[in-house]
């Protein structure tokens, strides 16, 4: 609260000092005028990408609440391999940011005359190719020193064992999972924020989930079974997001030349 006070007094010293306005415009009942037209659009713009994140979250949960009745060792194992490719997924997610800052700058410079067209596409692909640059280096680490890995996190022998196929299984979607996550970037800042909700939503809840509970609970497979579920439709995601961000870089690029 201390801190807050001296920021805020801080702030109105260098407001007066410098004559930004930045208080006087605050002051201003124009500005405090709500405009439904870009509340509208905004929402618009934000809820599908915030529903698509809620959508991978609550996924997961749901397989770790699965994962659960299948006893103590299967659930550890699921929690060592989900914080490494939690962890490894970070740098991607990073990439997406910037991704879609990246796009939405070039179009936005098309738009006012200054920049080519060609650099809307190469600004979606190159952040798709680096997060899936990063995440195969990451699925090399899953791939080929899994016990290692393990052993980071206990030296329990049982746990270690129950994490090391679910490392192999994550190594295998680590590159999938870089694309998704990243396309979806490049078509957050094209404005698209529609496809990847829809694409997730059917990815996940109408094939991952089934899937991955008919290999987990029918066949016996476990924990295994449910992340094969998971990799197949981080898969199927990561090649519908490609698909779509292609045929968005298409138009934009030929409704710009």
């Amino acid at each position: 609260m201390v801190d807050e006070f001296f920021a805020f007094v801080s702030d109105a010293v260098s407001d007066r000092k410098h004559r930004y306005g930045v208080r006087a415009s605050v002051r201003d009942k124009v500005s405090r005028r709500i405009e439904m037209q870009h509340l509208r659009k905004l929402f618009l713009l934000g809820a599908p990408a915030g529903a698509q994140i809620f959508v991978e979250i609550a996924i997961f949960a749901l397989v770790t609440t699965l994962i659960a009745t299948f006893g103590p060792l299967p659930l550890a194992g699921h929690e060592v391999a989900l914080q490494c490719a939690s962890t490894s997924f970070m740098v991607p997610f990073a990439i997406s940011s910037a991704t879609a800052v990246r796009v939405g700058r070039a179009i936005g410079r098309v738009r006012a005359g200054f920049g080519a067209a060609h650099e809307i596409a190469a600004a979606g692909w190159t952040g798709i190719a680096a997060g899936a640059l990063v995440m195969l280096v990451a699925s090399a680490f899953f791939v080929t020193i899994p016990t290692h890995i393990a052993r980071l996190f206990t030296p329990d022998p049982g746990v270690i064992a129950a994490a090391v196929p679910l490392l192999f299984v994550a190594a295998g979607f680590q590159f999938f999972d870089g694309i998704q996550i990243t396309a979806t970037g490049a078509l957050r800042g094209a404005g698209n924020t529609t496809a990847p909700f829809y694409t997730q939503l059917i990815c996940f809840w109408a094939f991952a989930m089934p899937l991955g509970v008919l290999l987990g609970f029918h066949f016996k497979m476990g924990a295994v079974g449910l992340w094969w579920g998971l990799l197949i439709a981080l898969t199927g995601a990561a090649l519908a997001l490609l698909y779509f961000w292609h045929r968005t870089s298409t138009r934009l690029v030929t409704a710009s030349t």
